[in-house]
């Protein structure tokens, strides 16, 4: 079946008609909004054994989480990829915690009770405070969000992770030194 358009009518649609370089650069935009790329990093150094501020009040030594594999991830409530980040956080955590594995959780922001209503509201489950000076010079000094780092079960940072985290490169990362 062929539709006869007038002369006019095809201008028109001709103009609507997105150029292959438009959509292009729309299924670039997709991506990277959906997964933007992060890079990750072999490290190979102990972490100092900083003291944290959860949002309920209580403080953990880092080196309290020594036998277990962390994600030690610093965020930010306004941030977007952060944002986007988390829920794949929290379905990874439901599922390997058991196993040996925590995250804390560290907002950039120096606001308790935003982070605790955020973290309610939302639903994790993960550990959560914030992230002191000290704390991030003590991971390198860290500027910007999402970063996060794989700390191994005797305390020493195997990867730097700069960029979203999602459950399929948790897994990788993760599951082998859950193994050591």
């Amino acid at each position: 079946m062929k539709i006869n358009l007038s002369p006019a009518a095809r201008v028109w649609l001709k103009k609507l008609t997105p150029s292959p370089i438009t959509l292009l650069l729309l299924g670039l935009i997709v991506y990277v909004w959906f997964r933007p790329p992060a890079w990750v990093s072999d490290e190979n150094r102990a972490v100092q054994d900083v003291q944290v501020t959860l949002t309920d009040g209580r403080t953990l030594q880092l080196s309290q989480l020594r036998g277990k594999v962390v994600l030690v991830n610093f965020w930010a409530t306004w941030c977007p990829y952060c944002r986007h980040e988390m829920p794949e956080m929290q379905s990874f955590y439901r599922d390997w915690h058991e196993r040996g594995f925590e995250i804390l959780a560290l907002s950039i922001e120096d606001n308790p009770a935003l982070i605790a209503a955020f973290m309610k509201k939302e639903g994790y489950t993960f550990a959560a405070g914030i992230a002191s000076a000290e704390t991030r010079q003590a991971f390198g000094g860290v500027s910007t969000v999402p970063k996060s780092f794989i700390v191994d079960k005797h305390g020493v940072i195997r990867q730097e992770i700069s960029g979203q985290v999602y459950y399929a490169r948790l897994e990788g990362l993760v599951a082998p030194l859950l193994k050591d």
